[in-house]
């Protein structure tokens, strides 16, 4: 572990360099913790060009704590739709419903009454505690990690548990007290702006010289990461039925990905599959069973890229003049009403072909 002293050089740069420097964000124009909250969970894996006009859209429709905890948990994943990793806005939702429940609807400010809110780890917390309630807790994401590994020389892998406490601890040490919410902001938007993850220009950084990484030449060595496990392949094959301008969907209740959104009938395979293979599958055969069908369309397959796994989707559009029993258990709904079910992107994309 690196031996360090409190040294206020480092977050007097920061602070410096980010009133210069910093972007005009909405969130950031406020101290409404709620407001601050719904940020960081919409920024947790989504961009900040991204993400913006999705923040917009919920706050506007969602604009308190108790609106939000009245919403059914279909309109909010509905309003998260596009935005991808969907256990963000179940958790969302579920931890406004314990703030009203718990908070009489305020939201606490406190750290340990924060962070045990579902949805919300350490780095989330220390964000809202900091940039809401000036409490002097350090923020540690991905940004922050590269600075300091950077900065400091750390070589060890960034996934290990001993490196997380090492960067935490330096974080820590380094933040400064009396501006808790500016210096989190700060090293933050350094990260995201100057010491960016591919070729920063190290040229213009107010830390060119005390940067072990920039002396030593291993900018772009750091951080380390250990090895990512291959992701795990799935197919999918959907089944997209018409009938007199309607379709047949199904709500995702399996504890997986899309939880609780909606999609077509779905036969997964562990392989790919022919179109033949694919319609002597007793799955379709018992779709399909007394009725007639004729298949208008057969998509490519089309790689939908998660974050541990890769779906290699086909989307089968089939017209049908009448429906069977198996489909009955299905829901039927006109294509015209397919907006009020939350969805997955790949579904998504899919209707705006065959839509428009």
């Amino acid at each position: 572990m690196l031996q360090l002293q409190h040294n206020p050089f480092i977050s007097e740069t920061l602070i410096h360099w980010y009133t210069i420097n910093k972007r005009t964000l909405p969130w950031r124009e406020t101290s409404d913790p709620y407001v601050i909250w719904v940020s960081e969970i919409i920024l947790q894996q989504t961009r900040v060009a991204q993400g913006a006009d999705y923040f917009l859209r919920f706050i506007q429709r969602f604009p308190d704590i108790k609106t939000l905890a009245n919403a059914s948990e279909e309109e909010v994943l509905n309003y998260w739709q596009g935005l991808g990793y969907y256990s963000r806005a179940r958790n969302i939702h579920a931890a406004a419903q314990q703030i009203v429940k718990l908070h009489a609807g305020k939201f606490p400010d406190q750290y340990e009454l924060i962070v045990a809110l579902p949805g919300i780890g350490n780095y989330t917390a220390a964000a809202i505690a900091s940039f809401a309630f000036r409490l002097p807790f350090a923020v540690v994401d991905g940004n922050v990690f590269r600075f300091l590994t950077r900065y400091f020389g750390i070589d060890t892998p960034i996934d290990e548990v001993k490196t997380r406490k090492q960067v935490t601890e330096l974080a820590t040490l380094l933040l400064n007290i009396h501006q808790p919410d500016i210096h989190n902001q700060a090293i933050m938007e350094f990260g995201a702006l100057q010491c960016t993850p591919f070729s920063p220009d190290c040229s213009k950084c107010p830390f060119e010289i005390s940067c072990f990484a920039n002396a030593n030449r291993v900018v772009a060595e750091l951080p380390k990461k250990r090895k990512k496990l291959q992701p795990q392949h799935r197919y999918f094959y959907y089944f997209c039925f018409v009938q007199n301008n309607s379709t047949y969907l199904q709500k995702r209740i399996a504890k997986d990905i899309w939880h609780n959104l909606y999609e077509f009938p779905l036969f997964e395979s562990t392989e790919a599959l022919s179109l033949e293979q694919l319609l002597n599958e007793d799955f379709f055969k018992k779709l399909t069973d007394s009725i007639s069908y004729t298949i208008l369309a057969v998509s490519p397959m089309i790689k939908h890229v998660l974050s541990h796994q890769i779906i290699n989707a086909t989307f089968l559009t089939l017209a049908i003049t009448e429906n069977n029993e198996t489909l009955n258990h299905f829901v039927y709904s006109t294509f015209d009403d397919l907006s009020r079910f939350p969805i997955s992107r790949l579904t998504e994309k899919f209707l705006q072909k065959i839509v428009h």
